[in-house]
C-alpha cells in the first residue's frame, strides 16, 4: 500500500557504479532516488558510516515445505534470511513433499508459503527422468527454471538425470526461455568408498574432483547442442574454473555459482565426526578455496549463494558422527553474507564485489533484475543496513534456522546486518522482526 516517501543518508551506498556518499530516497515500496542531499520535507534516517547495501538475492535456498517442515520451513527459513540481509529467496524443488516437478507441485508449493514469509520467495521447478513433458506446464504457471541432478540427490522422489533427460529438458527450456540449473557431480572410479568414516578424509576421497569436472565438460556440451542457458550449482572444484572460462570463451551461455562455505572451510581444518560440514560437493582443501576466490576475482564464477540445505539434528549424527551416512547439507541461509563479507575482506575485495555476486548476478539468474538485486532507481526498495567491521561470534542461541546445526557456530564472522527493508518496509531491526511482509514472485 502507498507509504510517504523516506530518505536514508548514508557515507556508504553500494550502488552498481560503486560506492558513494548520498542519500537514498524510497516511495512506495520502489527506490526513488540516489541523490548527494536530501530532499525537503522528508523524513531522514541518517546511518553515517553504516552501509547500505542491496538485499541479497539467495538463488539456491532448500526450504523443504510442504511435507518436511521438521527438516525447515517457510517461517523459519524467511526469518532467518531477513536477518542476514536477504530479502528475496528461490526454493529449490526439493526436499519437500512433492516435489516440484510439475505445476500442480507448485501450486502445493505456493500454497504452504502463502502469507508465511518475511522476505520476497521465487521457486526453481525440478528435471526427473519421464517428467520433461511437464516442463512447458510448469514454467509457464511460474517456475524461474529448474534443477537437475547428474548423481542421486539423497531422496528416492528425485533421481538423477542421465544425458538423454538432460538434454529433452535443456530443449524444453531454451523454449521457455528458462534455465537449466545442475547439480554437477557425475558418478565415476573413485575407489572402493567406505561405508562408514568418522574422518572427514575418507568422505572427501569418495566424491573427488573428477566427478565435478566430467559432469561439467557433459553439461557444457549438451548447451552448446541446445543453446539452453545452462547454471552450475554448487562448484566445489577449482580445476573446473578452467572448463567454465572456456565455454564462456566460446560464447556458450554458461553460469557457476559457489558457496560461502566452499570460500570460508578447508578440508584440513574440519574435525572427525563433524558431519555439520558435511554437503556434496565436498568441502576440499585450503588451495582449492583459494582457487575459487581467484574463479571470483576473474569473474569466471558468477555468484555466491548458500545451498542452505538443512536437517533435523538426528539425521546430522547418525551413526555417532559418521560422514558417510549423515544427512549431507550445510544450513547457512542467516550468516552467509557476512562468511563472505569475512572472506572477501580479507582477500582486498570491497562491499560492491559481494553486491555483485550475491545480489545482481543471482537476480539476474532468476529473471528478477528488472525488480530485484541493485540500488537503482525504479527497482524495489530492497536493501540492509550494514556494518562492515562489527565482528561477532555466531552462537546456538542467535540461530534463526529451525534447527541450530551449522559449522558456523562458535565462528567470528565481519559485518552485522542491522536492518533489513523489503519494497520500503522494515522487516527486521537489531534481533526485532515485523509481520511477514514477503511476496511469491
Amino acid at each position: 500500500m502507498p507509504f510517504r516517501m523516506l530518505a536514508f543518508r548514508s557515507a556508504r551506498i553500494v550502488t552498481p557504479e560503486g560506492e558513494r556518499a548520498g542519500v537514498l530516497t524510497v516511495r512506495d515500496g520502489r527506490i526513488h532516488s540516489v541523490t548527494p542531499d536530501a530532499p525537503k520535507g522528508v523524513a531522514l534516517y541518517d546511518l553515517g558510516f553504516l552501509a547500505i547495501l542491496p538485499g541479497v538475492v539467495d538463488a539456491h535456498v532448500h526450504v523443504n515445505e510442504p511435507g518436511r517442515t521438521e527438516w525447515e520451513g517457510f517461517v523459519t527459513a524467511t526469518r532467518a534470511a531477513a536477518a542476514g540481509g536477504v530479502t528475496t529467496i528461490v526454493d529449490m524443488p526439493l526436499n519437500s513433499i512433492p516435489v516440484t516437478t510439475t505445476a500442480d507441485a507448485l501450486e502445493i508449493k505456493r500454497a504452504a508459503a502463502q502469507g508465511s514469509v518475511h522476505v520476497d520467495c521465487g521457486f526453481w521447478g525440478g528435471v526427473v527422468p519421464d517428467h520433461t513433458s511437464d516442463l512447458a506446464a510448469l514454467m509457464a504457471a511460474g517456475a524461474f527454471g529448474a534443477k537437475a541432478f547428474l548423481v542421486h540427490s539423497g531422496i528416492d522422489e528425485f533421481p538423477a538425470s542421465d544425458p538423454g533427460t538432460l538434454r529433452a529438458a535443456m530443449i524444453a527450456l531454451k523454449a521457455a526461455g528458462a534455465p537449466l540449473l545442475a547439480h554437477a557431480e557425475l558418478m565415476g572410479a573413485c575407489g572402493a568408498a567406505p561405508s562408514r568414516a568418522s574422518d572427514y578424509a575418507d568422505y572427501l576421497s569418495s566424491r573427488p574432483r573428477a566427478w565435478e569436472n566430467d559432469a561439467i565438460r557433459l553439461l557444457v556440451s549438451l548447451c552448446r547442442e541446445t543453446g539452453c542457458r545452462t547454471h552450475i550449482v554448487h562448484l566445489s572444484s577449482a580445476d573446473a574454473i578452467d572448463i567454465v572460462r572456456e565455454a564462456k570463451g566460446e560464447g556458450l551461455k554458461i553460469t557457476a555459482e559457489t558457496c560461502p562455505h566452499y570460500l570460508t572451510f578447508a578440508a584440513e581444518s574440519i574435525p572427525a565426526r563433524s558431519p555439520a560440514y558435511k554437503c556434496a560437493p565436498p568441502i576440499r582443501e585450503r588451495d582449492n578455496r583459494e582457487r575459487l576466490w581467484q574463479g571470483l576475482r576473474e569473474g569466471v564464477i558468477d555468484m555466491v549463494v548458500s545451498d542452505h540445505s538443512p536437517s533435523p539434528p538426528e539425521m546430522k549424527a547418525r551413526n555417532h558422527g559418521d560422514f558417510m551416512t549423515a544427512w549431507g547439507g550445510i544450513s547457512s541461509l542467516q550468516f552467509s553474507l557476512s562468511a563472505t563479507w569475512t572472506g572477501a575482506s580479507s582477500r582486498g575485495f570491497e562491499l560492491g564485489d559481494v553486491a555483485r555476486w550475491m545480489s545482481q548476478a543471482p537476480a539476474r539468474l532468476a529473471g528478477l533484475s528488472a525488480r530485484k538485486g541493485a540500488l537503482e532507481v525504479g527497482l524495489d526498495a530492497d536493501f540492509s543496513v550494514f556494518d562492515p567491521d562489527a565482528a561477532y561470534t555466531v552462537a546456538k542461541e542467535s540461530v534463526l534456522h529451525r534447527h541450530p546445526v551449522t559449522p558456523y557456530l562458535g565462528l567470528e564472522l565481519k559485518g552485522m546486518v542491522l536492518e533489513t527493508y523489503l519494497r520500503g518496509h522494515k522487516v527486521y531491526d537489531h534481533g526485532s522482526f515485523v509481520r511477514p511482509h514477503g511476496e511469491l514472485l
